[in-house]
């Protein structure tokens, strides 16, 4: 198990890592689309990150344990890249939009300043409710068992072992979990509403398959990650057993960031074509 899971977290930031350079070295991918998947990466590196080299110890050492203060840090950045994923996805399915429906005035609709302030805005909102989730279940005391019975220190596992009522919290977190998971979900499923009716309205079959095919990639991974985070927090406590949680919770923090790497660059021409010219940039360097 040590083995694979070290090829998956290699090849999550390879992957990754590759995709950032190539965007950031290729001038001609400095457009929204390519730059919000740039931070997408970002956001994938650091889930990834926050949760397996802790996994390859405990594999490796056989010792599951973790400090406290480990434990609420591994917490915090579990939500504060979880919730940017939400609303990063959300604001890429309204690039999406803005270009397919409203193409002619696509650069005014999603010009720079539109751009960062929705990057902006995603980071920050899951850094301040990151902050105050993960302060609040930090307070609680705990004085009875010790053991998480889980892959990491995700909220709804470490609350089960609070000594003290969290009734409130409880109401709170599903409030702002629904609010944080579903906000962008319904951003996401109005966009291509309409980009469904304005593809089934384009004359040529060429455009529609273009169309279709950059949309592709996007839902994919909204599907991957909404799919499995929702199972794994929207659902009743008795609904799924331990084991079964501890299979979405991997698949949504280890599968969705090594996959997203392969649905983004192996269905996108652009990407390929990006990734070729920096390998032979690379190779031409080498002979000189």
């Amino acid at each position: 198990m040590f083995g694979a899971f070290l090829v998956i977290y290699l090849v999550t930031l390879t992957g990754n890592a590759l995709i950032m350079s190539v965007i950031l070295l290729d001038r001609s991918l400095h457009i929204p689309m390519y730059l919000f998947l740039q931070n997408l990466s970002v956001v994938e590196t650091g889930f990834s990150t926050t949760v397996m080299p802790e996994m390859l110890v405990v594999l490796s050492t056989e010792k599951a344990t973790i400090s406290f203060g480990g434990c609420f840090a591994q917490m915090y950045f579990i939500l504060l890249f979880g919730g940017t994923e939400c609303f990063l996805l959300g604001a890429m399915a309204y690039d999406r939009f803005a270009a397919i429906c409203h193409p002619l005035s696509y650069p005014m609709i999603m010009n720079k300043r539109v751009f960062m302030t929705l990057v902006t805005c995603s980071w920050l909102s899951g850094t301040m409710m990151t902050t105050l989730q993960t302060t609040w279940v930090s307070s609680f005391p705990y004085c009875g068992p010790s053991e998480i019975n889980h892959i990491s220190c995700e909220t709804p596992a470490v609350l089960e072992l609070a000594c003290t009522d969290i009734f409130f919290f409880e109401i709170y977190a599903f409030t702002g979990t629904v609010l944080i998971i579903l906000t962008p979900f319904v951003l996401i499923l109005l966009s291509y509403i309409r980009i469904l009716f304005s593809i089934l309205r384009m004359p040529s079959t060429t455009g529609r398959q273009k169309a279709l095919s950059t949309c592709a990639s996007h839902l994919t991974s909204v599907t991957l990650f909404y799919g499995t985070a929702s199972m794994t927090y929207l659902q009743p406590k008795s609904k799924y057993s331990p084991d079964t949680k501890k299979l979405m919770s991997l698949a949504y923090s280890l599968l969705t960031p090594l996959l997203n790497p392969l649905i983004y660059s192996l269905r996108n021409k652009e990407m390929k074509r990006a990734v070729v010219k920096l390998w032979e940039r690379k190779v031409a360097l080498h002979t000189t």
